[in-house]
């Protein structure tokens, strides 16, 4: 240690100023020259000729308070990343397909061909996601944190995007579809009632069955004090002037600038709730 103020050597009896390097023995309380070793008081034949000085009980070495680590940052994940790994897959094997097929027209027939339908798919729902993961990275603060392209462990599915926010955690599935998204519902009295979507003429019920599972698996982990909401965002969809927007079995059907107002809404948790709630989906649900 630096000795802070003036003492005498227990060992040899130098004297050792003040600033000067030594080393202190709390058991006797005394100080020694850093040259001697550890048990030079035992072997020396060398009597001090002082008596030993005390040092100051300011002189002990001091304890350092450390500041606390800084917490570790949790990586949001890229948007659409496991669809564009999807398409890119698809895309290669039917390449390779082809050349090993034609191998002297492999190239000419993949250069006047098209993807397959099933292939492009995977590409435009991956710009669907970087789109609207891109507006939702804008949004991001102490009350929105965002995590994108999720895995949900032990199978093959992913959610595409997660918002923590003080009205609760936002389960997100981004698509684009064409068409007016709209509710079709059918029984009544007498009959029992039955919700079902469409985007344009197309079927799309099976979209809501998908993100009530995804909201199930939040639920597990935040637990069901913790708001969940299911949303599906339609990015192309043709939507009215007016209205548009509606909600069935939980799942609220709505277009990007409709989801950020309902992200940035006041609601009861607070930020440092925020932060845990972000930090335990990330830890369950890892990135694709």
């Amino acid at each position: 240690m630096q000795l802070r103020y003036a003492g005498t050597c227990r060992v040899c009896a130098a004297a050792l100023p003040a600033q000067a390097e030594a080393i202190y023995e709390r058991s006797t309380k005394t100080v020694r020259c850093v040259a001697h070793p550890t048990d030079a008081g035992a072997s020396s034949t060398v009597e001090p000729v002082a008596a030993p000085t005390e040092m100051p009980p300011s002189s002990a070495p001091a304890t350092v308070e450390t500041a606390p680590a800084p917490a570790e940052l949790v990586e949001a994940g890229q948007p659409g990343a496991s669809a564009r790994r999807e398409f890119e897959r698809r895309k290669a094997k039917r390449e390779e397909r082809i050349r090993t097929q034609h191998p002297k027209l492999g190239g000419l027939i993949l250069a006047i061909s098209d993807e397959p339908q099933s292939t492009t798919a995977w590409a435009v729902g991956a710009r669907g996601e970087e789109m609207l993961g891109k507006g939702l990275d804008r949004l991001a603060s102490d009350t929105v944190r965002v995590l994108h392209d999720r895995r949900i462990p032990r199978t093959r599915a992913n959610i595409d995007h997660l918002a923590v926010t003080a009205g609760g955690v936002f389960v997100i599935d981004a698509k684009r579809y064409k068409g007016r998204p709209h509710l079709r519902v059918d029984g009544g009295f007498l009959r029992p009632r039955v919700e079902r979507l469409f985007i344009g003429s197309r079927d799309g019920t099976k979209l809501v069955d998908g993100v009530l599972k995804q909201m199930d698996v939040v639920r597990g982990i935040v637990g069901d004090e913790v708001p969940v909401r299911g949303v599906l965002c339609f990015l192309d969809a043709d939507w009215p002037l007016l209205g548009g927007s509606f909600t069935t079995r939980e799942v609220e059907s709505l277009w990007p600038k409709k989801l950020y107002g309902h992200l940035r809404a006041e609601g009861p948790l607070e930020a440092a709730a925020i932060d845990t709630l972000h930090r335990s989906l990330a830890a369950h649900l890892p990135a694709s």
